[in-house]
């Protein structure tokens, strides 16, 4: 078996989990899975300071077509450790967090098997306490364990299939129903329109469980069966045909608002009734603005490729931002890192549109991010507002575009650093304005009359690649952008400069 710690991939393990696309063989096989479960059996079980047959397991999964052998896989390490396996079906990851909160499952840990929005032919396992996901450090100390571990054969007999996500759908819709001081409790929605797409992933119960029961419309709904070949585009609300799929819905069915999940939903983005997206910016800038009345004053946390428009609109609603890393986990971390230090941050999130809220347990959880914005369209409707009275002070972009420099050679990352150093140096020769307290890479702003806009340039974390985000104001300001960048690099001939 091939090395199963190299399966790691940030907080989470991801692999090839079935054969299907040429050149990618599988290594998340079902003896890894095996090995991973008991790997987890025994971090959890020294972490709670219990004996493993003491310990009760939640797993659940989205709609990939490997989920059921992964499952068995997992199921029979834990089993074989001898802690009790819970089998929680076809679920949503922030779901799963919750069911080591609800009194009614309370498990001691909970595995949701997921690889988020990429190809089928992908899988993985992301892990879960009561304390929340798991960090890097938690992920390198399972691997290490399940790869001192031999595969271990368990009969299954015992595990017990649990309805978590009814309860949490029931929590959902309890936020929602206490929210809206509405004539009709039991149904809320009442009079609303909403489209869902979820691109065949897990999140048609949102629909099915959450909206149908509270009175909403929700003819137009498209691609809620679960499918793991995601015949009909990517799930992912940073996909172009993907966004444009939802607001075609919208646009043809009238609706008044329509919201778009990843496969595991814990992501989301939106598209107001005219047409228009709430992604990236915009849905940082809608969920700062739904909750500024709230948190006066209180600062939220962006990964770093947020806008500078986007900074302006949350200064002009009273709030704060503070621009950190990419990563969803550096982001939420940093605002749980700020609240430690008495620093009100009520909400972190990432332009991909992992956004968690403090009142949230800090769970990136994109269903509670869509209850957040129908309970702000339900208040809007009353007021005769739209929706889009919370960002209607938003700027308008012109233009956005991300680049990927390649860096040759094995010593990539010494490479990339000494030409990031230099390309930092050269910026402030020529007096660029260079972002102060920048977390990550060089973020050069400018405001003259020959380029306005941004740029940051950055080393990526594993890869062989320098990524570069610019945004310009302007028609011609990105290819601007671009030549300034090209121009700092000058004599790096180790970079392939990728095409415009």
């Amino acid at each position: 078996m091939a090395d199963i710690r190299k399966l790691q991939n940030g907080s989470d393990i991801r692999g090839i989990a079935c054969e299907g696309v040429e050149g990618e063989s599988v290594n998340l096989t079902a003896d890894a899975g095996n090995l991973i479960g008991g790997g987890f059996v025994r971090w959890l079980a020294k972490k709670k300071g219990k004996e493993p047959g003491k310990l009760r397991i939640g797993i659940g999964h989205d709609s990939r077509i490997t989920a059921d052998s992964l499952f068995e896989a997992a199921a029979k390490g834990i089993a074989a450790a001898g802690a009790r396996v819970y089998d929680c079906g076809l679920v949503s990851t922030p779901s799963m967090f919750m069911t080591t909160v609800f009194d009614e499952f309370a498990f001691d840990g909970a595995i949701m098997i997921t690889a988020s929005h990429l190809p089928f032919n992908r899988n993985g396992y992301k892990f879960f306490d009561r304390d929340g996901g798991l960090e890097h450090d938690d992920i390198a100390d399972i691997l290490e364990t399940a790869a001192a571990l031999t595969v271990q054969e368990a009969e299954l007999g015992g595990v017990e299939k649990c309805d978590t996500i009814s309860v949490y759908c029931d929590f959902l819709k309890d936020k929602i129903r206490k929210s809206i001081n509405a004539a009709d409790y039991d149904k809320p929605l009442a009079g609303l329109h909403i489209v869902v797409d979820t691109g065949n992933g897990a999140g048609g119960f949102f629909v099915e469980k959450v909206l149908k029961p509270l009175g909403a419309d929700t003819s137009g709904s498209q691609f809620l069966e679960p499918d793991g070949y995601f015949p009909n585009h990517i799930p992912n609300p940073e996909n172009k045909k993907a966004m444009e799929s939802i607001k075609r819905a919208v646009l043809e069915n009238k609706a008044d608002l329509g919201i778009i999940f990843d496969t595991d939903v814990d992501r989301m983005s939106a598209v107001l009734p005219n047409g228009d997206e709430v992604n990236r910016d915009a849905i940082i800038a809608m969920m700062a603005a739904i909750i500024a009345e709230d948190y006066p004053g209180g600062t939220i946390v962006t990964d770093s490729v947020t806008s500078d428009r986007l900074t302006r609109f949350i200064e002009g609603i009273g709030m704060k931002h503070h621009r950190y890393m990419r990563g969803y986990k550096n982001v939420i971390n940093e605002s749980i890192r700020l609240n430690g230090e008495g620093i009100v941050s009520p909400l972190a999130i990432e332009t991909s549109g992992h956004g968690a809220l403090s009142e949230n347990y800090f769970l990136d959880d994109g269903a509670y991010m869509a209850v957040k914005l129908l309970i702000a369209l339900a208040k809007a409707a009353k007021e005769n507002k739209p929706l889009s009275a919370f960002i209607e002070k938003l700027e308008k972009g012109f233009e956005e575009r991300e680049y990927r420099f390649g860096v040759k050679g094995d010593d990539f990352k010494e490479y990339g650093k000494n030409a990031l150093n230099t390309f930092e140096e050269r910026a402030r020769k020529k007096g660029f304005c260079i972002a102060p307290n920048s977390y990550e890479g060089v973020r050069i702003t400018f405001d003259t009359a020959e380029v306005k806009g941004w740029l940051l340039l950055r080393m990526s974390l594993h890869d062989p690649q320098m990524p570069l985000n610019i945004e310009g104001v302007r028609e011609g300001d990105c290819d601007r952008l671009f030549d300034i960048v090209l121009e700092l690099l000058e004599g790096f001939d180790g970079l392939v400069i990728p095409e415009r």
